[in-house]
């Protein structure tokens, strides 16, 4: 993991650090760097090679299927406005009012959850929605949007319970797995979900790639993502006399980000290889540890959906009563050298509501308006959490 000494960066969730494999992948690739699907040359062949190994390993590390297409885009934002683009007509998206904006505002006719309660609660509504939406609309296309882990509470939401909804009214399911992914290994066919999105800054992999990864048929059907070259498999001399590219190709006009794609790969293809529930029991035990310390602290409130024991990966929210977010951020790491995220963390609806849920647990006057979250990964130590609720206590 490559870092800064005397740092410590408990910001994970926001963009976590380049991992080795990423930074070594793309050191080895540089003195060979040319164009992708774009020469005959040994440079070009070479740097062609490395692409679609790329798009290979990406999608082994979600289980994508044989026939799913892999789509390196720029981030998870990228990829679910190209599928938003890609929607056939009248399609309607079901998601939840909790989502992140990546997965919240790029829908054109949405139909909008409820943030659930509980687990059991998200599956109910999901059912009620869609029974809604068959007896509106019986033969129309059907999206259900959901994130597999929250970026706010680091809660794990039941993405597989909600896809057997969706196949009992015939709906497809997209999952944004922009947090998942770091944290837990992904099958997309034992999840029986159809596209997953995902960032490759938030997978230790910060060169400006992410992924679309899923079924291709409403992907082939839609317009390209972007007009330009490596989209086409033909222009003619009229206006209008284009032949579009079915594949991945089709939605990857213009230069690829080959380095990005490479560094993305190297870190799902180290993932792959290390002891991924060994990984999975130090990051439990870690995050116990960070929430039990923040319970300790009076005026400190952990955001939460679900109830307090639900599964979730190493992601806290919490407010400071009576301390602005900013103020307490800015201390932290100028007294400290600790980093968090402070904010509403590109979740506006639901972290506002779990501030105000907040509040009235613990019987504050007033909600804050913003809150801090400490996100962990594969290079956090105990000492790092326990600097924070050092800190925390002290101010």
């Amino acid at each position: 993991m490559l870092g800064v000494p005397g740092q410590i960066n408990l910001d994970y969730a926001a963009t976590a650090p380049c991992l080795k494999a990423a930074a070594d992948a793309v050191t080895e690739l540089l003195p060979w760097y040319g164009s992708v699907h774009r020469g005959a040359g040994a440079l070009s062949q070479r740097c062609t090679l490395a692409y679609e190994r790329a798009r290979q390993t990406v999608g082994d590390f979600v289980g994508a299927r044989a026939d799913d297409y892999v789509i390196f885009t720029r981030n998870t934002t990228d990829a679910l406005n190209l599928l938003a683009a890609a929607l056939p007509e009248g399609t309607t998206v079901v998601t939840f009012a909790g989502e992140h904006h990546a997965n919240l505002l790029p829908w054109h006719r949405a139909v909008r959850l409820p943030v659930p309660d509980s687990a059991g609660a998200a599956v109910r509504y999901l059912a009620a929605a869609l029974a809604q939406v068959r007896r509106d609309s019986p033969d129309s296309p059907v999206l259900v949007a959901v994130t597999g882990a929250s970026n706010v509470t680091g809660e794990l939401w039941p993405v597989r319970e909600l896809a057997v909804i969706a196949r009992r009214f015939g709906a497809r399911v997209a999952v944004d797995a922009a947090q998942l992914a770091p944290h837990t290994p992904i099958d997309l066919t034992e999840l029986d979900v159809d596209y997953l999105a995902l960032s490759g800054h938030k997978l230790y992999a910060p060169f400006g790639a992410g992924a679309l990864i899923g079924r291709g048929d409403w992907l082939d059907a839609a317009e390209p993502y972007l007009a330009g070259g490596g989209a086409t498999s033909g222009v003619g001399d009229a206006t209008h006399d284009v032949r579009w590219n079915t594949g991945p190709a089709r939605h990857e006009a213009g230069t690829p980000n080959l380095l990005g794609a490479v560094a993305l790969a190297a870190v799902c293809a180290t993932l792959e290889a290390a002891d991924r529930d060994a990984l999975h029991r130090r990051e439990q035990l870690l995050l116990a540890r960070l929430r039990a310390g923040l319970s300790t602290i009076p005026g400190v409130a952990e955001l939460r959906t679900f109830e307090p024991a639900a599964p979730r990966i190493g992601v806290v929210s919490f407010a400071v009563q009576g301390r602005d977010s900013a103020e307490v951020a800015g201390y932290l790491a100028r007294e400290h050298g600790i980093g968090v995220r402070d904010g509403l963390f590109c979740a506006h609806p639901l972290a506002r509501r779990l501030l105000r849920e907040a509040a009235d647990r613990n019987r504050w006057t007033a909600a804050p308006g913003t809150a801090l979250r400490a996100s962990i990964g594969l290079g956090t130590t105990e000492a790092d959490i326990d600097a924070l609720i050092t800190a925390l206590a002290a101010l």
